[in-house]
C-alpha cells in the first residue's frame, strides 16, 4: 500500500467513500460533477500545514482508503501537539482486509514523526464496530465528547 497527500483530482473518490456509509448518507453529497463546497475545503485543507489529507492506493494505484489527520498546538502538555484522526474510510468492497489496521499503523508513525504526544480520535456512538476497532487498536475511551451542531 502507499500513503500520499490527496491532490484535487483525487476529491471526487474521497467523497464518495465518505458519503458511503448510514450516516454519511444523511450528510453528504456526493454526485458528479462535485459540489464546490469540497473543493473549497480541499483548497483550505491543503493550504494548511497543520492538515494532512492522506489517500491510500493499492498496487493497482486505485484509491481504497483516506484518512486525515489535524496537528493541533497546544500550550498545555509543555506546549505539546495532538494528533486528530478524522474521516477515516476504507473502500467497502476492500473491508475486513486488514487496511483499516495499517492506516492506523501508519498514522501513529506520521504523529510520532510530527513530535505529538497523542493521537486522538472521535467516533459516532452509533458505529459500535468502529469503538471496538479503535479499542482493539488501543484507544481509550478517556473524555466524554460534546457537539453542538449549527445546522
Amino acid at each position: 500500500m502507499k500513503f500520499r497527500k490527496a491532490t484535487e483530482k483525487d476529491i471526487p473518490t474521497i467523497v464518495e467513500m465518505i458519503a458511503d456509509d448510514d450516516l454519511g448518507k444523511k450528510r453528504e453529497n456526493f454526485q458528479i460533477p462535485l459540489p464546490l463546497e469540497y473543493l473549497n475545503a480541499f483548497k483550505k485543507i491543503n493550504a494548511d500545514e497543520n492538515q494532512e489529507l492522506i489517500v491510500v492506493e493499492n498496487e493497482a494505484l486505485e484509491i481504497i482508503g483516506t484518512l486525515q489527520l489535524s496537528f493541533i498546538q497546544y500550550l498545555t502538555y509543555r506546549g505539546g501537539i495532538r494528533a486528530q484522526i478524522e474521516a477515516v474510510r476504507i473502500k467497502k468492497d476492500k473491508r475486513g482486509l486488514g487496511i483499516g489496521k495499517t492506516m492506523f499503523q501508519w498514522a501513529i508513525i506520521r504523529a510520532k514523526e510530527k513530535n505529538a504526544h497523542l493521537l486522538q480520535l472521535t467516533t459516532d456512538k452509533k458505529r459500535p464496530k468502529a469503538i471496538k476497532f479503535y479499542e482493539d487498536l488501543g484507544f481509550k475511551q478517556s473524555h466524554e465528547g460534546m457537539k453542538l451542531h449549527f445546522t
